[in-house]
């Protein structure tokens, strides 16, 4: 990391991230590294917000002369009646991770982890494009309603989705009301696998703490890539399994760094990048 020593300023751009607990977040580690590596006069602040708070809070962040802050759980979905405006992306999933305010103080909501999704699976696993085959998507959470958009947007052909309750995924499927959404049965799920390009798994099982993520991954390409958004562990057993038949793996750190790239250069300018080095000093927490 390039060794710059800041004093602010009154110019220092200022920004944080809301939630209800916020000391787990990563984003100071990851947007503190971003703003002394580029030697930006900025500061990236934790705001631990009650959620009977939380309008108030999101309405000060203009009054206080924030650049914008991001909303981590349980805020994502409370902040949308507060915001001036949504983007594209935030209004589909219904979920802000990302707000930004305007010269004028208006408060735009945005969503940008269907974005970290892509650009992870894009950087770790090159040869992977949207037109190989199907997705086949593990979970029916805020995550992966994200990355099923991204998919969508992406251009795959089709998505199969599978949740361990299958209501929530056909809400999912009924929601966006795609054709290429195919809601599968969690009980059966190998039998999905067979001509699959992409596997991704959304869910928390395999996250330390958690049940194990048991499948069998016989039937699934060689050629397919894997990806688990969980990084605590960053190699999940379904990576370790996937790694050792040959597949390419994705782990899930990559995801939350690249997501958090746009924010960054809305608040501070610049334009940030994924390094290892920057992976390093995360994990090092």
């Amino acid at each position: 990391m390039t060794d710059h020593t800041l004093t602010h300023t009154g110019n220092t751009r200022l920004a944080g991230v809301i939630g209800w607990p916020v000391s787990h977040s990563l984003s100071p580690r990851i947007h503190g590294f971003w703003l002394r590596e580029l030697g930006i006069d900025g500061a990236y602040v934790p705001f631990p917000v009650k959620p009977e708070a939380v309008e108030e809070a999101i309405t000060g962040l203009a009054a206080l002369g924030l650049a914008g802050a991001n909303v981590t759980v349980p805020h994502k979905e409370a902040v949308i009646p507060i915001m001036d405006d949504l983007d594209r992306t935030a209004r589909r999933l219904g979920a802000v991770n990302t707000i930004v305010v305007g010269d004028d103080g208006r408060l735009v909501g945005h969503n940008s982890d269907g974005y970290g999704f892509l650009e992870n699976l894009k950087t770790n696993a090159p040869d992977w494009s949207a037109d190989l085959g199907p997705a086949v998507v593990l979970g029916a959470g805020g995550a992966a309603r994200a990355i099923v958009g991204a998919l969508i947007d992406a251009g795959v052909p089709e998505i199969r989705l599978m949740n361990r309750t299958r209501s929530r995924a056909e809400s999912i499927a009924e929601d966006f009301g795609e054709p290429v959404i195919k809601v599968g049965d969690w009980n059966t799920l190998p039998a999905y696998l067979g001509d699959a390009a992409v596997l991704v798994n959304t869910t928390s099982l395999g996250m330390k703490g958690q049940p194990p993520l048991a499948i069998d991954l016989a039937q699934l390409p060689p050629d397919a890539v894997v990806n688990d958004i969980v990084y605590a562990p960053l190699a999940t057993d379904l990576l370790k399994t996937a790694r050792e038949r040959g597949n390419i793996v994705v782990d899930g750190l990559g995801m939350l760094l690249h997501q958090a790239r746009f924010g960054f250069t809305a608040w501070f300018g610049g334009e940030p990048i994924v390094t290892e080095a920057l992976r390093r000093f995360v994990l090092e927490r």
